[in-house]
């Protein structure tokens, strides 16, 4: 699509939008289901019905055959192209924090993990360890310090936390010492620059700190990012935009592109519900909205809580859909199949309901329906300019 054309003819209306993201939510087909997907064996009487009066379609989120990571992924869904507008995890996480990142900060999540003793990874997420022991660990690491520059080391949640390294000369052209997978070493952090020493001189003392805890035992950093300023929303699309998540780094990725954070009175969907419904009251016009545990689920290779993650969030939609939205758009920001435990390059389903569309040609939310619906195939940065122009929101080009 050609850049600029669509800001180009954006107009403003009252008509309300939801982006509801259900995370990892495609799937390949499962033997022990009977060839289903878990989207495709969950009872879902809500999208089903969504689906029948609305249109399908599948997604692809970076390229085919290429598998995004949760940040590019979910730009592209935002309408930023994932390849020219690259962002590392680090970034996400700490802004969803709500760390005030400087430009040219260096940030990269961090996983605490288990090492055995022979400094083999042996679970990548520590057994998920709790927040409140994830905080713990992070005040272990706070008196670090490296010369020339500045660490900050902020938890986030779980076994997650994130790492900002600020000072001058700073770059980001490092590798990830995540092995991606259990059973492997982490990668070394090779390299003569700036960079690469302080990273490998926090790396050492980090694990020296933590290295007769358990289970989280060492450190594995991903998404090395130089912090950058990005156009918002409302600059590019018109939309005056809230965000409602429950993960930081997803309030993190929508903050990077302008939109107000909703704070959830509970860390559940009542408390999601509550806080959609307060963006509403205050005015935002387009809601995003991301539900996780089906992709943790999908990551665990937990076929039947993938299922009951997507039926949860099918019961709970109509609190969603009763606070009166025009246009509802319900998709997964990539593929995490149960078989593979990890992202894939699979097309995503989608699902948008209201205004004019071709309805009439799917009766169930599932990929294989989807596969054949109205919308078709598409990259994942149309999806915006689907919903604005299913709202109303673009007039027509040209004479």
């Amino acid at each position: 699509m050609h850049r600029g054309l669509i800001e180009e003819l954006v107009r403003k209306n009252d008509s309300r939008i939801l982006l509801a993201v259900i995370d990892g939510l495609g799937d390949i087909s499962i033997e022990e289901l009977g060839g289903r997907t878990p989207l495709e064996a969950a009872i879902t009487p809500e999208m089903d019905s969504l689906a029948a009066g609305g249109a399908l379609g599948v997604h692809i989120p970076v390229a085919r055959g290429i598998t995004p990571g949760s940040g590019p992924a979910h730009l592209g869904l935002f309408g930023y192209d994932p390849v020219t507008c690259q962002v590392g995890r680090g970034m996400l996480a700490a802004l969803g924090v709500g760390f005030d990142l400087k430009h040219g900060d260096l940030a990269a999540r961090i996983n605490f993990c288990t090492l055995n003793e022979d400094g083999i990874v042996t679970d990548r997420r520590a057994g998920r360890i709790s927040t409140e022991k994830c905080v713990e660990l992070v005040e272990m690491l706070a008196d670090i310090r490296i010369k020339g520059v500045e660490i900050f080391v902020i938890p986030v949640k779980q076994h997650r936390a994130c790492v900002v390294f600020r000072g001058s000369g700073l770059l980001d052209d490092l590798e990830d010492t995540d092995p991606g997978l259990a059973g492997q070493r982490p990668v070394r952090v090779t390299g003569s620059g700036k960079s690469h020493r302080i990273v490998r001189e926090f790396q050492r003392k980090t694990a020296r700190i933590l290295k007769n805890r358990n289970p989280a035992n060492f450190i594995l950093m991903r998404g090395f990012t130089l912090y950058r300023e990005f156009p918002s929303v409302e600059e590019r699309f018109g939309l005056t935009a809230a965000a409602v998540a429950l993960y930081p780094m997803y309030r993190g990725v929508a903050g990077l592109v302008g939109m107000d954070i909703m704070k959830c009175s509970s860390d559940d969907i009542p408390g999601q519900v509550k806080a959609v419904k307060k963006g509403l009251e205050s005015g935002h016009d387009f809601i995003f909205l991301h539900h996780k545990p089906a992709d943790s689920a999908g990551e665990d290779g937990n076929i039947q809580a993938k299922i009951s993650a997507i039926e949860e969030f099918d019961r709970a939609l109509p609190s969603f859909l009763d606070l009166g939205f025009d246009v509802v758009c319900i998709t997964g920001d990539h593929s995490t199949p149960c078989t593979m435990k990890l992202h894939s390059w699979h097309s995503v389903p989608v699902l948008i309901h209201g205004g004019p569309q071709r309805s009439g040609y799917s009766s169930a939310f599932s990929e294989k329906q989807a596969l054949s619906g109205a919308l078709g195939s598409f990259m994942s940065t149309e999806i915006m300019p689907l919903l604005l122009a299913s709202a109303g929101k673009l007039a027509k080009f040209g004479a």
